[in-house]
């Protein structure tokens, strides 16, 4: 008799810790741009299956990918008001809306990638990660979205290399300030005219990364690619900051163990992915130039920050940090 009331008090408070967890459990909604194949999309479903794993099913996560659920302007203003619970986002929309997430478009201010996720893993990457989880949208994981570099009809090994070079960048102020104090003629164009520019001659160069530059065919109208690797935009893995913070400590320690693992896991899958571009157009024929020094690029972007920090003085300190970070 008492086995029997024994067994049946185990199995009621099995149920009702069984339905504690039920009523306290929660889905999230997860924004990616990117379609099957790519690293963020296998990096995204591996942060699904973590962050169930590592909460023991107190939190799931829901992906959508291809960006079924808007556009990225609209799925950042939508995590930032708790419509999606989190997104796969580049940093470089964010900064409209976060001026200290801009500190990664500016040119030159990252060494290389390596040195990129030693800043944002520093002091300058805890105040930009602050400013926005102010903002409501919390970053818990850095992602790789590769360096952009010079690729043209010569190697671009110094900045006189650039002078007189009509060179395609993305309609950003800070980047035609970057071609011009280097002497050459910035050309800002929509992307998907950068071929037929390059192919014609109405522009003389551009500037991508190395999947990107294979993977859309501008190797097969250029001769050169010279890795002076003058922007690194990362990504992140952000959360809404009001849903994350309701989430018990426990909770919120295994949400961002997931996404860190995940993020390991996009790194690896992203420099393999460069490396096989890399051998792909090489094996076309590009010649690929390494420039050991750049500190002659970051010189010549003297007037750039200048100007910049002249209208924004607020951000010279955070420059700062970056710079001198090793």
């Amino acid at each position: 008799m008492m086995l029997k009331k024994l067994t049946t008090t185990i199995v009621a408070a099995s149920t009702i810790a069984v339905l504690a967890t039920a009523a306290t459990a929660e889905t999230w909604r997860a924004w990616n741009i990117h379609n099957e194949g790519h690293p963020n999309t296998a990096a995204m479903d591996r942060f699904a299956e973590l962050v169930a794993d590592k909460t023991g099913g107190e939190v799931t996560v829901d992906v959508f990918h291809g960006g079924v659920l808007g556009s990225q302007p609209d799925a950042i203003e939508q995590v930032r008001i708790g419509a999606i619970d989190v997104g796969n986002f580049n940093l470089g929309p964010i900064g409209p809306i976060v001026k200290e997430a801009n500190l990664v478009s500016l040119p030159f201010i990252f060494k290389s990638v390596p040195h990129m996720f030693r800043v944002l893993e520093g002091e300058a990457g805890d105040v930009m990660g602050a400013a926005m989880a102010e903002a409501g949208i919390m970053p818990i994981a850095w992602i790789d979205a590769g360096a952009r570099s010079f690729y043209a009809q010569k190697a671009i090994e110094t900045p006189a290399d650039v002078e007189g070079l009509k060179i395609r960048v993305m309609n950003n102020d800070l980047y035609t300030s970057m071609i011009s104090a280097m002497g050459g003629n910035p050309s800002p164009m929509a992307f998907a005219e950068v071929q037929q520019a390059l192919k014609t001659g109405v522009v003389d160069g551009a500037e991508n990364n190395f999947p990107s530059f294979k993977n859309v065919g501008h190797y097969e109208v250029t001769t050169h690619y010279s890795l002076s690797e003058h922007l690194i935009i990362p990504e992140c893995i952000c959360v809404n900051t009001a849903k994350f913070e309701a989430l018990s400590e426990d909770m919120q320690a295994a949400v961002r163990a997931a996404a860190e693992e995940a993020a390991l896991y996009q790194r690896e899958l992203w420099a393999v992915g460069t490396e096989q571009a890399r051998a792909d157009v090489e094996a076309a024929g590009i010649v690929v130039t390494e420039i050991a020094d750049k500190g002659p690029f970051q010189d010549a972007m003297g007037a750039v920050y200048e100007e910049y920090l002249a209208v924004n003085p607020d951000m010279a300190a955070l420059v700062e940090i970056a710079q001198s970070t090793e």
